[in-house]
């Protein structure tokens, strides 16, 4: 986004497989380009995406609202807003705000609540080509693997991600700047599931490694890097924080470099795939993640602008690829590394 005021500018240079009882099978390509991502190498309910793109938590909602402008059964995945036991309204407005370099949101986890996503939503992501991850948010251990348990064998979820990172609520980062809390959250859930685990980190770490490896060891499938940094404005004109919480967390483009970079000392130290997340808004974009050393990415804040963004980024990758005369993602992953990762 180089020297552009940035109002999330997209000339993008640029979403599969089907979840059914928590069975993932890969979808048939006709393209010479492998784009086949495992996100849980070894588990007997495995996690495979007919492409790395997948759609970000918290900015794709449950899937069914772009499913009306985009092809969703191109996505790689979907990974749904974050979803807790009880329904909850979620912070004060406002609880959006566009920044010079992205966006600032502080929507407060709200959601349906567990009982209405498996009564509502889980029954049509069955019916879905495109496997879909529930994002699982609570405010202790114990909610944590309750909502795992509950989750456990239903159809249509294909995947859970444990949201430890969330700068939205009081206690939101507790459990994700810890190593042996992120660690003890995550053991809980593997205990209660036989789904493919995902744990999403915060970038708002001194030692963002000792956080991957705690988890990784606890249990974890995969990671994602990294959610929003958390993060405020305040109108001059009355003096008083934008926000309706007063904080909120920051996405988009200037996100990117410290995602990026959080992406590559991850990868040198950990054995499990990585799924970059933070600014990205084009195929070229996605494919820096994955010479970082990412398996896969998410793409959020870009659909704000353009809901065909996801698409879009995942053509840059096939583009890119072409170009390059590739004919499997998985060259690409880690090449940005003097000595390749683990």
């Amino acid at each position: 986004m180089s020297g552009r005021p940035l109002v999330f500018s997209l000339t993008a240079s640029d979403t599969n497989s089907r979840a059914h009882a928590g069975i993932i099978s890969q979808r048939r390509r006709k393209d010479p380009v492998n784009l086949a991502v495992e996100l849980a190498p070894g588990r007997k309910r495995g996690l495979l995406l007919a492409n790395p793109v997948m759609a970000a938590s918290g900015t794709f909602g449950y899937g069914l609202e772009l499913a009306k402008t985009i092809d969703v059964q191109r996505l790689g995945a979907i990974v749904c807003k974050g979803t807790t036991l009880r329904a909850r309204r979620g912070n004060p407005q406002p609880r959006t705000v566009e920044t010079s370099a992205g966006m600032l949101n502080s929507i407060g986890l709200q959601n349906i609540g567990m009982t209405a996503l498996g009564r509502k939503m889980a029954p049509i992501w069955a019916t879905w080509q495109v496997p879909v991850i529930v994002n699982i948010a609570g405010e202790s251990k114990d909610e944590y693997a309750a909502l795992a348990r509950r989750l456990d064998g239903v159809p249509g979820v294909a995947g859970l991600e444990l949201n430890i990172s969330c700068p939205n609520l009081a206690h939101g980062l507790d459990f994700g700047t810890d190593p042996q809390m992120a660690a003890a959250v995550t053991a809980a859930v593997r205990q209660e599931t036989t789904l493919p685990v995902i744990v999403k980190l915060t970038p708002n770490v001194v030692d963002i490694v000792a956080v991957a490896r705690a988890v990784v060891e606890a249990g974890a499938d995969a990671l994602t890097l990294a959610n929003t940094y958390p993060a405020m404005a305040i109108d001059v004109r009355t003096r008083r924080p934008v926000l309706g919480w007063t904080f909120g967390g920051l996405s988009g483009p200037a996100l990117k470099p410290i995602a990026l970079r959080l992406v590559y000392l991850v990868a040198e130290a950990v054995d499990a795939p990585i799924i970059g997340c933070g600014g990205i808004m084009s195929g070229d974009d996605a494919i820096e993640f994955i010479l970082a050393g990412a398996s896969a990415v998410q793409v959020g804040t870009a659909t704000f602008v353009n809901p065909r963004a996801p698409l879009e980024v995942l053509e840059g990758i096939e583009r890119y690829l072409t170009q390059q005369g590739l004919h499997d993602i998985h060259l690409l992953v880690g090449q940005a590394h003097v000595t390749p990762p683990h």
